[in-house]
């Protein structure tokens, strides 16, 4: 298992284990106009921004990308493990080296947590400091909470 910078060849990869993690896991948590409002923004564009700022990580099992994180200043974005992959200590990983490299050169740690990640992100000293709500188009609610860690809590 290894971590590694994507590069912009990676954008089809990091694309695929974004999209595909939506569609299996949100829709569990919300309602189809929040799905696809999510989807919408990690879009390759704002990928490619991310991977052209040295921003995108992967996380390889052997030979083949399981998941992806992304780091920009003391924040964690789209942090996703492929669903076949998942339970397997993968997200994990990625969520200690972001940790690790963030608290490098701050001392707090600042994340949007969705639904389906939150009692994760809880267990790990995490505080909710924000609650937001997206109305999307169709009416549907996106809600999500923003999350900081300072960096003595572990």
């Amino acid at each position: 298992m290894k971590i590694s910078l994507a590069r912009m060849e990676n954008l089809p990869i990091v694309r695929l284990i974004t999209q595909t993690t939506i569609r299996a896991v949100y829709p569990r948590y919300y309602p189809a106009g929040a799905v696809d409002f999510f989807a919408q923004h990690h879009s390759d564009e704002h990928i490619a921004a991310d991977i052209a700022a040295s921003r995108v990580y992967l996380l390889w099992a052997e030979t083949e990308p399981v998941g992806t994180v992304t780091i920009a200043d003391n924040n964690i974005n789209r942090l996703f493990v492929l669903p076949e992959h998942q339970h397997r200590g993968y997200g994990k990983k990625l969520l200690d080296f972001a940790e690790e490299k963030i608290l490098e050169n701050y001392d707090c740690i600042q994340m949007d947590a969705s639904l389906p990640a939150k009692a994760i992100y809880l267990k790990r000293g995490y505080k909710e400091t924000e609650y937001h709500i997206i109305e999307t188009e169709n009416g549907d609610c996106l809600c999500y909470d923003v999350m900081k860690r300072e960096k003595h809590v572990k």
